[in-house]
């Protein structure tokens, strides 16, 4: 058997063909036909007011730390447990980021604790959906309207999952998709910037066109653009929209495959957490998820390593995810706030299993074997 690796990018068969028309139809920079395509279809698929494809979630996250205006000083909570750019976006606009644990049973926000980071100075919570897990939006919409602050909904993640039937990244004021690659929807480079509060619609145009009224204009709103507000440039071009555009249509049947895996591997490793040997993921029942990530949690960091070690040399490309950001060599020695241990837990112990549209099933029962049989040698 070939060595398993971590992620495969699925092509459904036209990315090519469309790209071909972006091409012909002459205008390959953003905001042109396929750029149109893809906003409307996640605007009307997961009922979101406004859409605007940008080159990356990171980009959707810094449009919305600008659409909110963090200043120096303002606070902007979000869990340590969670990709860089999720702090960054915020860290660009001279906020202190505030880290929260993770819970005890996903690496999502501990919800227990939330209220107690809240000051004067807090601007944002931010919620980061892990592995399209959704956190229990309710009580965090509730938290922040009695609080005054705004919802970010990070759902790099979490295209398709929902919450009580209502689509992740459809609820905070604003939120982000990512289509990298390692998505279960992809373009390369690719995301999406979700606004929810139509009160930053105009603005986040604006933004996202360079800081200036150029989509108004070639809307026929006003007869010439000008420089209107800061911004940057954020959108992808045509190219990169037909790419995502054709996986866009094939989305249903992406998410079959996916699930296929993600519940072979969660029916057949139930027996090493029935003995106590890992932990599996915790499904909130509010939620559907849409198997992004298949994740075990080891008894240790040791543990852990010695089964990376295993895997790999077993033909299988597992490997670990983040590493606390409140403990990153940039953040620590400002980082002033309590031990966030569920999130430390998380970062020494979770391994990620491969998990792509392509993924056989003799593949997926091979690395199922591997790690039966690793606990199996090591009475672990």
């Amino acid at each position: 058997m070939d060595r398993i690796g971590f992620n495969k990018p699925y092509f459904t068969g036209k990315e090519l063909e469309y790209i071909v028309e972006a091409v012909k139809r002459e205008k390959i920079s953003g905001n042109g036909h396929f750029t149109q395509l893809c906003q409307h279809f996640i605007e009307k698929r997961y009922g979101i007011k406004k859409v605007l494809l940008t080159t990356s979630c990171t980009d959707a996250l810094e449009m919305a730390a600008l659409l909110i205006n963090t200043q120096p000083g303002d606070e902007i909570i979000m869990p340590s447990y969670t990709f860089v750019s999720t702090a960054n976006a915020f860290v660009l606009r001279g906020a202190n980021i505030i880290f929260a644990d993770s819970g005890k049973e996903n690496p999502n926000i501990d919800i227990s604790n939330l209220e107690e980071l809240i000051t004067d100075k807090t601007k944002a919570i931010v919620v980061v959906h892990y592995a399209g897990f959704s956190c229990d939006m309710d009580k965090i919409m509730a938290l922040a309207s009695e609080h005054g602050v705004y919802v970010i909904e990070d759902a790099a993640q979490a295209i398709e999952s929902t919450y009580k039937g209502r689509p992740l990244g459809s609820i905070g004021h604003l939120g982000g998709f990512s289509f990298h690659e390692t998505k279960n929807i992809i373009s390369g480079e690719g995301g999406a910037l979700l606004i929810n509060d139509p009160s930053f619609i105009q603005r986040a145009e604006i933004i996202w066109e360079k800081g200036t009224n150029r989509s108004a204009f070639f809307k026929g709103e006003v007869d010439k653009y000008g420089w209107m507000d800061v911004g940057s440039s954020f959108l992808p071009s045509e190219i990169i929209a037909a790419f995502l555009y054709a996986q866009l249509e094939k989305i249903e049947e992406i998410q079959i495959e996916r699930l296929r895996v993600w519940n072979s591997y969660y029916k057949n490793l139930k027996c090493l957490e029935e003995k106590k040997k890992i932990h599996l993921p915790k499904i909130p029942e509010f939620c559907q998820h849409n198997a992004h990530i298949f994740y075990l949690v080891c008894k240790s960091e040791a543990d852990r390593d010695a089964l990376l070690l295993y895997l790999n040399e077993n033909g299988v490309n597992a490997i670990f995810h983040y590493l606390s950001l409140h403990k990153s060599l940039f953040y620590k020695p400002r980082y002033i706030g309590n031990e966030l241990v569920n999130c430390d837990n998380y970062a020494a112990a979770l391994i990620r299993l491969p998990l792509y549209y392509e993924l056989s099933i003799i593949e997926v029962n091979h690395v199922i074997d591997c790690i039966i049989k690793f606990y199996d040698e090591n009475n672990g």
